[in-house]
């Protein structure tokens, strides 16, 4: 079977589908994945077909504008306030996206959310397409509101805030594509895609139980992880470990840096005045560390399912990702969430007590940070955040949403 993939977004929005693809490869299958240009060596070597799809989204994020629009919103209001700069790109992203379809010619579209173009290619070849997500939020339910709004709960609002985040991006850009639909597919302008053949979501029933008023093509599969099984710890941080108790992992991903200096330095301060260590990832430029102390390591990146068994506990922004990896390990997490859904992960985690309350990243100080790190060490804690690993790692979620795919393939 020849499948496609596209995604876009941050390095969590890309890694999952590395994972999925490299697995279809294994199971005989031919795949290509798009993905933003910034992620070509990330993906072809595991030996996966590439095809780039325009960056400039991504860079968006380290302009002055982009760190505004994060440093004042919540939920999905940077977005928003970047709508004026992501507009006028639109169109040279659904013309790759249609061109990196029709280059490989698949049997089944798998797509991240965010491509919303797929949804209307596959309508237009008349191949079943498969939403794939790392997070809820693109099904309808009574059971929680979508990740994508700053709300624990919406009451009896909470399906209808779903039906905005699956909508609104066709609202929003409701020009842009009916102007494709019609120049580049050729299809009227008022043409509307049907429903995906399958919904998989790529995280684990334990962290957020599947609704019960899902139907049968709605699957939560468990988490797709992208194991580094040929990564070595560095020289420099084995001796590192090997000279104390075991540290903090302060990570910020692909997350621009708003004040960096200011928030290693927080971070730095608050382990010292605990007796702590850490591990610092300096990652997308949120963490700015110019000469460490004697209790801080610091290092660009490392793959999380080879240095998080090492540590102690985990501080990050909360991505879906990275959640899922500090929770698979085992940690307690404290997460300081930014923007987007990070702010729902923040609060699974402390509703499930694998983690202390959400930082504020406003109103951060190193005494907040301290008492989070602090209330890691609670035993109640600890024995939660390792049961939660526990049940993550018996999971198969590779291997559930595959065989969701293959069985596609009469339909194909």
């Amino acid at each position: 079977m020849r499948i496609a993939i596209q995604t876009l977004g941050t390095r969590g929005d890309v890694q999952p589908y590395v994972a999925l693809a490299r697995g279809l490869l294994r199971r005989g299958h031919e795949v290509q994945l798009a993905a933003p240009e910034q992620f070509e060596s990330m993906v072809t070597r595991h030996g996966i077909d590439f095809w780039p799809l325009p960056g400039e989204f991504l860079a968006l994020l380290d302009t002055p504008e982009g760190k505004a629009a994060i440093a004042g919103s919540r939920g999905f209001g940077a977005g928003l306030k970047l709508l004026k700069h992501v507009r006028p790109l639109m169109r040279r992203l659904l013309d790759a996206e249609w061109a990196a379809i029709g280059r490989f010619g698949p049997d089944v579209i798998i797509h991240h959310p965010k491509s919303i173009a797929s949804p209307d290619i596959a309508a237009r070849l008349g191949r079943p397409a498969v939403l794939a997500s790392p997070l809820p939020g693109f099904t309808p339910t009574a059971a929680f509101p979508s990740p994508l709004l700053p709300f624990a709960n919406l009451g009896p609002l909470n399906r209808l805030s779903h039906l905005l985040a699956t909508r609104g991006p066709g609202l929003l850009f409701r020009k842009e594509l009916a102007r494709w639909r019609a120049q580049s597919l050729g299809v009227p302008s008022g043409h509307r895609p049907g429903a995906p053949a399958v919904t998989l979501y790529a995280y684990s029933p334990a962290v957020v139980p599947r609704p019960t008023d899902w139907g049968g093509d709605v699957l939560v599969t468990g988490y797709w992880f992208l194991d580094e099984d040929d990564w070595r710890l560095p020289t420099d941080l084995r001796a590192f470990l090997a000279a104390g108790d075991k540290p903090i992992y302060v990570g910020f991903g692909s997350m621009p840096g708003l004040a960096p200096g200011k928030l290693a330095a927080d971070v730095i301060e608050a382990l010292a005045r605990t007796g702590k260590r850490g591990v610092l990832a300096l990652g997308g430029g949120a963490l700015e560390v110019p000469s460490p102390p004697a209790h801080v390591h610091v290092m660009t990146a490392a793959p999380h399912d080879r240095l998080l068994p090492q540590m102690s506990a985990a501080l990050h922004h909360g991505g879906a990702g990275t959640t899922a990896a500090s929770l698979r390990a085992g940690l307690p997490t404290i997460i300081c969430p930014f923007f987007g859904d990070q702010p729902f992960w923040s609060r699974r985690v402390a509703d499930l007590g694998a983690g202390p309350a959400p930082l504020d990243r406003e109103s951060l100080t190193v005494a907040a940070l301290a008492a989070a790190f602090t209330a890691t060490d609670a035993p109640g804690m600890r024995q939660t955040a390792t049961a939660m690993g526990q049940a993550i790692g018996a999971e198969h979620g590779l291997d559930m949403a595959m065989k969701a795919i293959e069985a596609l393939v009469p339909r194909a």
